[in-house]
């Protein structure tokens, strides 16, 4: 018998399963569509930037979720409740919370260009730009993707895309790229909270952090009262466990549950097998501290996750009484999944940007931010993006598997 699980009772039963869509990803399509492809299959949060935008995209697909569940069309996939929608904030400095830059007019010609190859959310290009008007043997130089002319003479790297994952810093043989920081401003926050409705919120913290986390909570602590769940999410880190202690001790009491965030290897789930080995230790560190709160794997989770957590005894083998808002829990309560979340959709997302480019002037500004090609609009990959995300979700519910003629039928 297949049990339908709301957010909170995942949590409580260790079934908890995040979709990160990425602090810093703000390429609005592409939320939108992982958010309902993830949503349909199952998951109880979805992660996003604290951008106005990329939040109204999240909820717009919430609501074609529910509107696919109501009206009979999504029979059969996993969706039991809707997710809630979480935002990301950080204290201070933070690679999630970062973009890559370069001057593509200073890359050598003869470059074979590592970063474009390696870029897992395909965020840099290259267009050959045409040549001089005046000059034909001479190349004109590459325009900002801001500007006005056409995106497809754009070199560089596509602002929306880059999720701040730094791969392409070390490969660049000339040195060329880096990356520019940003820091959540607190007296922004209350405001954000409140006229966009998020049900969660998570701040990214580091050991040596505290002055910093204690001023954005000073903002953030009048309106904890309209949230469902506070994450905290945090790398290892000597002295660790006595700072999360001492947040702990700053933050309570809570009116809501409250989450740890094991950040093992930050946005690096899509490289390899051996990267939730990281993940899964960092767990059971913050696990035997006994930290009051659900514990959650993030940072190089993926595929083998769950697996690895069965076999270190930390996952629930069973269905558990009701716990306090608070608990201490022998095991994880659940897994969120960033990059390599991502990265299994990314096919299907890639033919949908081609047939937006393909069909929709870009420099129109009637239409400038959600593309037109909507998953739902698509019956068929539709199905094929819920299959696939429910192949991840469903290692940690039992959920039914998606039946993908009947998605086509009712969808049509």
């Amino acid at each position: 018998m297949t049990k339908l699980y709301t957010p909170l009772q995942s949590l409580r039963d260790g079934r908890w399963f995040k979709l990160i869509c990425g602090a810093s990803f703000q390429h609005l399509p592409a939320v939108r569509n992982l958010t309902l492809a993830y949503t349909l299959a199952g998951a109880d949060c979805i992660d996003v930037a604290a951008d106005p935008a990329v939040i109204a995209a999240a909820k717009t697909a919430l609501g074609v979720a529910t509107s696919l569940v109501e009206s009979g069309q999504a029979q059969g996939m996993g969706y039991s409740n809707q997710p809630w929608l979480m935002v990301s904030l950080n204290d201070g400095e933070d690679p999630h919370f970062r973009k890559a830059e370069f001057n593509p007019n200073a890359c050598p010609p003869d470059c074979p260009r590592p970063c474009q190859t390696i870029c897992p959310a395909q965020a840099i290009v290259f267009e050959p730009p045409p040549t001089h008007p005046d000059n034909p043997g001479q190349w004109e130089p590459v325009q900002p993707l801001n500007s006005s002319h056409s995106p497809q003479r754009f070199s560089g790297v596509i602002d929306q895309r880059c999720y701040g994952c730094g791969r392409c810093l070390p490969v660049c043989p000339s040195q060329l790229i880096y990356t520019r920081s940003y820091v959540s401003t607190p007296t922004t926050l209350a405001e954000l909270i409140l006229s966009t409705g998020v049900d969660a919120l998570e701040i990214h913290t580091q050991v040596g952090h505290f002055s910093d986390f204690k001023r954005l909570w000073g903002a953030i602590a009048p309106w904890v009262h309209s949230l469902k769940l506070l994450a905290i999410s945090c790398p290892d880190g000597e002295g660790m466990i006595d700072y999360l202690w001492e947040l702990y001790h700053l933050i309570t009491p809570l009116p809501c549950p409250l989450l740890w965030q094991t950040d093992g290897k930050p946005m690096s789930g899509d490289i390899g097998t051996g990267t939730t080995g990281k993940a899964v230790k960092l767990a059971q560190k913050v696990l035997s501290a006994h930290l009051p709160g659900y514990v959650q794997l993030a940072g190089g989770t993926n595929h083998h996750t769950v697996s690895k957590l069965k076999a270190a005894g930390l996952l629930n083998p069973g269905t558990p009484t009701e716990f306090p808002a608070h608990p201490v829990q022998p095991f994880v309560a659940g897994v969120a999944y960033g990059s390599y979340a991502r990265v299994l959709l990314t096919p299907i997302l890639d033919q949908l940007d081609q047939y937006d480019e393909e069909n929709q002037d870009i420099n129109s500004q009637s239409f400038p931010l959600l593309s037109r090609a909507n998953l739902e609009t698509d019956p068929q990959r539709l199905a094929q993006a819920v299959a696939i995300a429910h192949s991840l979700v469903s290692q940690l519910k039992s959920v039914p598997k998606p039946v993908q003629p009947e998605l086509s039928r009712f969808c049509q």
